[in-house]
């Protein structure tokens, strides 16, 4: 547990770092039960984060071990992993520029870039822009995610959840890089997506750990040489 509570508190303080999270948002991950899973706490600074504040919370969202509240939308996690058993971490985050294609008619978030591959069919949108505070509002937010991997919360922010931390970071900075390229795109003229022959394509040649890790590994030593994480949290 020591490993996954550390790897949440960098993932954490390294989406702040790249202006991803800010003073909301929370990343949590599924403890080896599976019915149990480390968050943090809900007043705990995001770029501060210690691994040893997070707590372990039960899918029924009450707090088995450890000092403080979980976030007020702990709920989106709870009946992710609920509704998912493949499902090891789970981010909610709100990315200003990335929200805003949950918010324009006929500019659906669509895979540009070869690592949106991850999304082929691009991404549901959740049309309640409320706090997902109850367990109700939690299930109807895993239904619209159904198998996807991710999902807009209109006029809100956005979920993405993966098989770990190291893969849930590598994610979120692709998801919002391809958000990016939509719109950027869109002002030179016509958007022309990825077709699933393209995406196909790259599957067939991509090593999804081996990237993680190598986006793990930059990530890390650049944020522990500008003192985001402490050296001594590096991996070994």
């Amino acid at each position: 547990m020591d490993i996954m509570r550390r790897e949440i508190a960098i993932c954490t303080r390294m989406l702040v770092e790249v202006g991803i999270l800010e003073y909301s948002g929370h990343i949590s991950s599924r403890l080896p039960s599976g019915d149990e899973f480390l968050i943090q706490p809900v007043d705990d600074v995001r770029s501060a984060l210690e691994p040893s504040r997070l707590l372990v919370v039960g899918l029924d969202g009450a707090v088995i071990e450890g000092e403080g509240k979980p976030p007020s939308e702990t709920a989106i996690h709870a009946e992710i992993y609920k509704a998912r058993p493949d499902v090891k971490a789970v981010a909610h985050f709100h990315h200003d520029p990335t929200t805003m294609l949950s918010m324009v008619r006929n500019r659906p978030w669509v895979p540009m870039k070869n690592h949106a591959s991850r999304w082929p069919e691009g991404v549901p949108i959740h049309h309640d822009a409320s706090h997902i505070s109850s367990v109700e509002q939690g299930q109807e937010l895993a239904r619209t995610l159904g198998d996807a991997n991710a999902a807009l919360l209109r006029g809100h922010g956005e979920v993405v959840v993966a098989e770990g931390v190291k893969a849930l970071f590598s994610d979120i900075v692709h998801f919002v890089e391809n958000a990016s390229a939509i719109s950027s795109a869109a002002l030179l003229g016509e958007i022309e997506p990825l077709t699933s022959e393209d995406l196909e394509k790259f599957q067939a040649t991509f090593n999804r750990e081996k990237h993680s890790r190598k986006l793990w590994a930059y990530y890390t030593v650049t944020a522990a040489n500008k003192g985001a994480i402490p050296v001594d949290w590096l991996d070994d």
